[in-house]
């Protein structure tokens, strides 16, 4: 019984301790994360339509570049811990020419006003798109419905402009194929709600070798232009100016020493391709400001971290991926990987919402009750795709613990996938994604820094930094407390899927079914609470191991309960 009581006022003691920790880091991340220093960044490279190789992908690396050198950070000349602070910029050949947009518009011959052009609609030309002549080039528009076989029968497209109300993807070859020099088309998710945004187009591309020209229209100019080609012959005026050339892809890595054990490390990532000011120019900038809060920290004296923090900047999946896979040793030191990708919505516009995208836990196969998925959409998730780890319910905590603080509503989502956490999950490293959904402006041209807020990069900033700081400087205390706040989820996700399982039962499920998800649910928080066991980085004692044991204990105790209510 002595035990028992001491074991239990360690507990509250050690969460307390931990508390005050983390704690101390909100205080200098709220103090020293200077939003208007993200906006700004933000601002720089939302100007640019990013592809990688072309002119505004690699100013956007050349501008980060220059806020890690004026926070301390040193080029790298022969390896990546030579100094404290330390960045490189990798530079690979391209097997592909590298693409970006100069110009365009469309003008309907008659007409002086352009029925659309680049300057308010950048995601009308589809990357890869070639030039038409630099004085432009007029022509017939047929306007072929859908675009279905039957609609394009007899259909004399020599020399003219296809126009379809589809996808040009899929009448690109069938266009070329009969003469057409160009095609226009469009297509637009429901998410975006093209009828009430009418100007909005979804970036998009096309074959490289297409032999001819392709354009996107928005939900009001296709409407426009369908109704003049139901009433007569139409003939379009179109310019397009394009460059595509040969180029290299870089990607900037910055590094934060650990000067405990400097081989394990936190990866943060944010893509810089994309032409959207939320995706990615949001998370280009906040990371860019979070990688100068972490260096004006370290040479104060106020962190001192004991495992390497490492930020990276590249190509969206690619980027991480090679980082992860092409050093084997480096690879086995990332504990933990982290993608910031649309986190800087202003929700009142966008309608989007804060979330924390977790790692594949029970929810991703059987959603339900507050559970849901985005309208990205559910993933093929099956139970041998669990990851059980304590990261989903400890990064989760450190957001809502900000979230209560600023009055900032935060969410999760089951895995999905689809960035740059991706990666880590397919290398058995725990990773998560950090993100706004549903975003009305989602891939299209309106998604632009009117959109943006400086507050909400700011607490993501501040969540992303709280939650990594104390995990590279983690010791007993640290998880001896997370032991408890992860028993805590676990009782709290069991009885509310016990209650759902109970009420499927009375409905009619199946009880074998039903027991099943919570036996799931049982097992996921028992392996969860095992990889706690690795966070300190300097275990001492055999406290956190007897922390994890009573836990599991306890979970194994009320799932079993559980599953004998459910009849």
């Amino acid at each position: 019984m002595k035990k028992i009581i001491l074991f239990a006022l360690t507990l509250i003691t050690t969460t307390v301790f931990s508390q005050s920790q983390t704690d101390t880091y909100f205080k200098l991340t709220r103090a020293n994360f200077n939003q208007d220093n993200a906006y700004a960044t933000t601002a720089f490279v939302e100007k640019y339509f990013r592809v990688p190789g072309n002119t505004g992908f690699n100013a956007s690396i050349h501008y980060v570049e220059n806020i890690l050198k004026k926070a301390g950070f040193v080029e790298q000349k022969n390896d990546e811990f030579e100094s404290p602070l330390t960045y490189r910029i990798e530079k690979r050949p391209m097997k592909r020419n590298t693409w970006e947009p100069v110009d365009a518009s469309v003008t309907i011959v008659g007409e002086k006003m352009p029925l659309i052009a680049y300057q308010t609609n950048r995601n009308m030309i589809p990357i890869n798109c070639p030039s038409t002549p630099t004085e432009g080039i007029t022509a017939e528009v047929i306007f072929v419905g859908r675009g279905t076989a039957k609609e394009l029968e007899g259909k004399d497209l020599k020399g003219k402009i296809l126009f379809a109300d589809a996808s040009t993807g899929r009448l690109i070859a069938t266009a070329a194929k009969a003469g057409a020099i160009g095609v226009m088309g469009y297509a637009m998710p429901k998410y975006n709600q093209p009828e009430k945004y009418q100007t909005s187009i979804s970036f998009g591309s096309m074959p490289a070798d297409a032999g001819i020209w392709s354009l996107l229209l928005s939900y009001g100019v296709k409407e426009k232009l369908k109704a003049a080609c139901l009433t007569g012959k139409v003939e379009l005026k179109v310019n397009i100016q394009t460059k595509i050339y040969q180029s290299e892809e870089l990607t900037i890595v910055a590094n934060v020493k650990g000067n405990i054990k400097p081989n394990e490390r936190f990866v943060y990532s944010a893509h810089v391709q994309e032409p959207g000011a939320n995706d990615n120019a949001t998370g280009v900038g906040t990371l860019a400001e979070m990688a100068r809060v972490t260096a004006s920290l370290v040479k104060t004296g106020k962190l001192k971290p004991q495992r390497t923090l490492t930020f990276l900047w590249g190509d969206e999946i690619v980027s991480t991926r090679r980082y992860i896979i092409e050093d084997t040793t480096r690879s086995k030191g990332i504990l933990w990987g982290m993608s910031l990708d649309m986190v800087g919505e202003d929700t009142q516009k966008t309608g989007g919402s804060f979330l924390i995208e977790k790692m594949p836990d029970p929810s991703a196969i059987w959603t339900r009750g507050t559970d849901k998925h985005s309208e990205w959409g559910a993933g093929d998730v099956k139970e041998k795709d669990l990851f059980p780890h304590y990261y989903n319910d400890f990064i989760f905590d450190i957001c809502k613990a900000q979230g209560k603080f600023a009055n900032w509503t935060v969410n999760f989502n089951p895995f999905e996938g689809g960035s740059d956490h991706t990666p880590f999950l397919q290398n058995k490293i725990p990773g998560l994604l950090m993100w706004h959904f549903t975003d009305v402006f989602y891939h299209t041209d309106n998604d632009r820094i009117d959109k943006v807020s400086a507050t909400t990069m700011k607490n993501v900033g501040i969540s992303a930094l709280t939650a990594a700081y104390t995990l590279v400087t983690a010791n007993e205390i640290t998880a001896s407390a997370t032991v408890t706040q992860v028993k805590n989820d676990a009782l709290i996700r069991l009885k509310t899927e016990f209650e759902l399982s109970k009420k499927a039962i009375a409905d009619g499920k199946s009880v074998a079914d039903e027991k099943h998800i919570v036996e799931v649910w049982g097992k996921y928080y028992r392996d969860a609470l095992a990889t706690i066991g690795t966070m300190a980085v300097k275990p001492e004692t055999t406290k956190v191991g007897s922390a994890i044991k009573v836990a599991t204990l306890e979970i194994e105790k009320q799932t079993q309960t559980y599953l004998t209510e459910l009849k």
